[in-house]
């Protein structure tokens, strides 16, 4: 990194420090007295400006018994569907042990969840339950992983087994996330560490667009069965995400061993023998 990335670097993290003293101690102070909270909302949305997201929002998010579906590119997304809606999220076990992101993670409700176990599925099923029994709204990232905003891949359903059958009054609205043309710039692909992704989006020159599209929201009981619930989410994403671009998905070409995703394998040219 340059010096000046550097420095953009450091301004930022300066200026989330400042929002973190600024507001946490007032979240606290709405816990003691057993108030709703809007703080961690304008807290993550500080936080993607000051990152440098340019959130627009797009479409009606609902505010209470929903279970939001969303396509994921970056850490980003979490703080712009967090600053657009409060919603909390689901999370893999390990940022819950990570000193300063668990810490916050834990102040917005984060359900914490353990992907290799498989015998605690059911006990992670009745912490979204209760969850959504509190009228929390929730995100799941069913992709399992990050990709590139010019790929889909196939939506994982064990976490939505929490709609078999469906809480009272709950739906289902499926969220596009829309980096645009900086898309695979911003996007957390490959063999990039997490920190080593963290700085390079905190001294990344300027600003960059973020569409938020809160989709039309469907009852999970008109498509029945986790898998149903899935591939509707997932047809309306990639509807959306295809108009988005203006052209096809493309398969995405990175290996992801956790999620047991092959990327298909480029034909290479036959040989052409020299005479």
């Amino acid at each position: 990194m340059t010096p000046i990335g550097w420095t953009r670097l450091w301004l930022r993290v300066a200026a989330m420090v400042v929002v973190i003293i600024l507001m946490v101690p007032f979240h606290y102070l709405f816990r003691l007295f057993r108030l709703p909270s809007p703080w961690p909302k304008w807290f993550l949305g500080c936080v993607a400006w000051i990152v440098g997201a340019r959130i627009k929002r797009i479409g009606v998010p609902l505010k209470r018994d929903v279970f939001y579906i969303a396509n994921h590119l970056s850490w980003i997304d979490i703080l712009a569907l967090g600053g657009t809606s409060g919603t909390a999220f689901v999370a893999k076990a390990e940022i819950q042990t990570s000193p300063l992101v668990g810490w916050l993670a834990g102040l917005n409700r984060t359900v914490y969840v353990k992907r290799e176990n498989r015998l605690g599925v059911a006990d992670q099923i009745n912490q979204l339950r209760d969850a959504l029994a509190e009228n929390w709204a929730i995100t799941v990232f069913p992709e399992g992983t990050t990709t590139d905003g010019q790929s889909l891949l196939p939506f994982k359903t064990p976490m939505l087994r929490v709609l078999e059958p469906p809480p009272p009054g709950v739906l289902v609205q499926p969220v596009l996330l829309d980096y645009g043309r900086v898309a695979e710039e911003i996007g957390w692909i490959g063999e990039e560490s997490g920190v080593n992704n963290a700085k390079r989006m905190l001294s990344r020159r300027g600003a960059f667009r973020l569409r938020v599209t809160f989709l039309d929201p469907f009852h999970p009981r008109d498509f029945p069965g986790r898998k149903a619930i899935a591939a509707e989410s997932r047809r309306r994403i990639e509807e959306a995400l295809i108009k988005a671009l203006g052209k096809p998905l493309r398969p995405f070409a990175h290996d992801v061993a956790p999620v047991a995703y092959a990327a298909p394998e480029v034909p290479t040219e036959a040989a052409v023998p020299i005479e």
